[in-house]
């Protein structure tokens, strides 16, 4: 499938299986679910051996009350804030770490540094930022106290986010500190000396919501919500973005990222959400895929039983995960994409305003060695064969992804294109090359250095 890293959710030991290991109790030990562990240092190395990273889900947002835990430890609120408007998240039912005391930022930069120390993770997915970071996160007004300058900003947990990662950083170089942070706190990426929370990596949770509301729409009515697809190039570049449809998108309710499609059809469905996985993965910044959504999961994500792998005796099922293998095969080698990721220079609109035709074009451009890739994506049911597209460079763009093409069990079965751009200026550069666009599908041109 071409991966270079897997994510597990969090391992730390919990004790309801329902929580799927958000609710931590033992912020030092894997849970023993799985096996002892000296088990899970040999999945670790395996993984490794392999030659993928192993990144884990870590959470100092919160901890349950469970009475043989942290809660109340000693029969005071040593771990957490005595009073429930500072010391409880009334969402989950859980407690708060007091942030302010050295000893637990101690205690839970401790954990951090272990998981990388003793079973050699390489990257640790800091859970409910946001959920830190505020005072007053989902409370009422009269349920949250403000910081000593009267702000909602939770000045104690910013510092311990920004000396956490510094530890980790300065403990284990090359190790990566990924935020979930859902709101627009400025910062987040920035390293800690230049006022920022010194985060290697932020899920674009605005991406997310955006791309996934345009998409759900039948297509008739796509052209008059272009915006929903072009919004994220304005603050693209302001943090380190990793895309991210997580575990969070495919469930209680929220139907799996195949059945969010705007179509009636599994067939029809299937195009269009390997439609939208091309359009992701020519968009800057890094891919991060839940398990299941590669081959186009049916059904929601359940804990507790296995993926529906039987759906990869059909056709539309394995032309996704056909689809995701080559997409991940390209972003790795190609290097206007992943390597330049976060250079803004990197990303240059082609034409955003199509909207009549639902059709949209970008070009990742590597200017200092000319490798680009023009993507163009068509987000109606309608064929266009003679689409004229502008392109920043003289010479040849052969097609390298057709999302609809029959490799990946969709329905344009013609040989991919090489095109020679023909001098005529369109979409404000100077030249252009006129394509056959299927409908329901993003396409990938590489461009030919002579």
């Amino acid at each position: 499938m071409n991966y270079t890293h897997v994510e597990f959710m969090p391992l730390s030991e919990f004790p309801f299986d329902g929580s799927w290991g958000y609710q931590v109790t033992g912020f030092f030990a894997p849970t023993h679910r799985f096996g002892t562990p000296d088990d899970f240092r040999y999945l670790v190395d395996s993984l490794h051996q392999d030659g993928f990273g192993v990144i884990m889900d870590w959470v100092p947002a919160h901890f349950p009350k469970d009475a043989f835990a942290l809660a109340c430890f000693d029969g005071t609120a040593l771990y957490e804030h005595a009073d429930p408007r500072q010391g409880e998240h009334q969402d989950w039912g859980t407690l708060i770490f007091n942030y302010g005391r050295a000893e637990v930022r101690s205690f839970l930069i401790g954990s951090a540094l272990s998981w990388c120390d003793r079973y050699h993770i390489d990257g640790l997915r800091v859970d409910a930022v946001a959920s830190m970071l505020y005072l007053d996160y989902s409370r009422p007004q009269d349920q949250w106290v403000p910081n000593q300058y009267g702000g909602r900003e939770n000045i104690e947990a910013i510092g311990f986010l920004r000396a956490a990662n510094d530890a980790v950083h300065e403990e284990f170089p090359g190790v990566l500190m990924i935020a979930e942070e859902s709101t627009s706190w400025e910062g987040v990426t920035r390293p800690t000396q230049d006022g920022g929370l010194g985060f290697d990596l932020k899920w674009n949770m605005g991406w997310m919501h955006d791309t996934l509301t345009y998409f759900k729409k039948d297509p008739i009515y796509r052209k008059w919500h272009q915006g929903d697809l072009t919004f994220g190039a304005i603050y693209q570049h302001t943090e380190r973005f990793a895309l991210t449809f997580s575990h969070d998108e495919v469930v209680h309710g929220k139907a799996s990222m195949l059945l969010k499609m705007g179509a009636e059809h599994i067939p029809e469905k299937a195009q269009q959400l390997r439609a939208l996985y091309a359009w992701m993965w020519g968009w800057p910044g890094k891919k991060t895929l839940f398990m299941g959504s590669d081959f186009g999961q049916s059904s929601e994500w359940a804990y507790d039983r296995s993926l529906d792998w039987h759906l990869l005796n059909y056709e539309d099922h394995r032309g996704i995960q056909t689809l995701i293998a080559e997409l991940n095969g390209l972003y790795i080698h190609h290097p206007a994409l992943g390597r330049l990721d976060f250079a803004h220079e990197s990303f240059q609109w082609i034409n955003h305003s199509d909207h009549d035709s639902c059709v949209l074009s970008f070009v990742r451009i590597d200017h200092a060695t000319q490798h680009s890739v023009l993507v163009v994506g068509n987000f109606s049911p309608v064929p266009r064969d003679h689409y004229r597209v502008g392109v920043p460079h003289a010479g040849r763009w052969k097609e390298t992804i057709n999302s609809n093409a029959r490799t990946f069990a969709g329905v344009d079965d013609a040989p991919p294109q090489t095109i020679d751009s023909g001098g005529i200026a369109w979409d404000g550069q100077a030249q252009s090359i006129e394509i056959r666009l299927p409908g329901m599908a993003t396409l990938f041109f590489h461009y030919l250095p002579q």
